[in-house]
């Protein structure tokens, strides 16, 4: 079994080229990115097995009616009950620190998580230190407002591992936390 600093533990996120996340908590970022970035973002997610997602992106998923199937996802809330589902795959509900999450899946047999967001989310697990990656993709459109990817102050060095074009328009780029 993988040891806890052996982990991956990635953020995937697409971003407007203005920076944002969303237009707000109910937009749904796989309705406004391009269909590679999409397959991008099921490629990665399957090979790590496990996605960690809040309630509100979990939620605007169910709502959206995407399931993504073939891995694991583990949801960050205090209301399970809130959360009626019919994924096959399995799903678990946790308000469990970032540290403990990630050694849990490791002692699961998981070699790396995919943080999959919101913002919360993706500012809790930076905050934390567990973060070993981010791939970002670059969509062309333009929100001007909206949710930006961390929820706080961030001082986080990074190193640029690959840029990546997805299609004509899109690039996805490959980070390291340093």
């Amino acid at each position: 079994m993988p040891k806890y600093d052996q982990m991956k533990v990635f953020v995937i996120a697409a971003l407007t080229a203005d920076g944002f996340l969303a237009r707000d908590v109910d937009d749904f970022s796989m309705d406004w990115t391009s269909p590679e970035d999409i397959k991008h973002f099921v490629k990665l997610t399957k090979e790590a097995g496990v996605m960690v997602l809040g309630s509100r992106t979990f939620a605007t998923m169910l709502k959206a009616g995407r399931k993504l199937p073939g891995r694991k996802m583990v949801i960050y809330t205090s209301r399970p009950e809130a959360f009626p589902h019919d994924r096959a795959d399995p799903t678990e509900f946790t308000t469990e620190p970032p540290a403990d999450l990630v050694k849990r899946l490791g002692d699961e047999g998981f070699t790396s998580v995919a943080i999959c967001g919101g913002q919360q989310i993706n500012t809790l697990f930076m905050q934390a230190g567990v973060v070993t990656d981010l791939y970002l993709t670059i969509e062309p459109i333009l929100l001007g407002t909206g949710l930006t990817l961390f929820g706080s102050t961030m001082d986080t060095k990074l190193n640029l591992v690959s840029c990546e074009k997805l299609n004509e328009n899109c690039i996805t780029l490959h980070y390291k936390v340093v």
